[in-house]
């Protein structure tokens, strides 16, 4: 349904460095950027734009696709590393659905970063 979204960041490069380590494990890179913000995505694509703000930001919650629980399982190390403060390691959540696998982080500016699989393991 989106093509892209935009979230504003107190600290544009601090953000961008914890969704580039955070987000390595689903191929995220930089696909965009300009003197106004940067543009995350696969492919080119710019998806997640980052953009300067004055203001506070209010904190969001941002959920990602992963293919495989293993992404989920490496998103949920990175961003740790990355600085995050853990929001629910990975593991099932069945009372969304039964092959429901995510993990949740702690960003800059307070956004809930998840990264979900719905599939079961192979």
């Amino acid at each position: 349904m989106f093509d892209h979204i935009g979230i504003p960041a107190s600290d544009v490069q601090a953000s961008e460095a914890f969704f580039l380590s955070a987000l390595a494990p689903l191929g995220v890179g930089v696909a965009m950027k300009g003197p106004h913000g940067v543009g995350l995505g696969k492919g080119g694509k710019p998806s997640l734009w980052l953009s300067e703000s004055k203001d506070s930001p209010v904190p969001l919650h941002l959920a990602f696709k992963a293919d495989r629980r293993s992404e989920v399982d490496a998103f949920h190390r990175a961003a740790m590393a990355a600085g995050a403060k853990d929001n629910g390691p990975p593991g099932l959540r069945p009372h969304y659905h039964a092959n429901y696998y995510a993990a949740f982080a702690i960003a800059p500016d307070g956004h809930n970063v998840e990264v979900v699989c719905h599939w079961p393991e192979p």
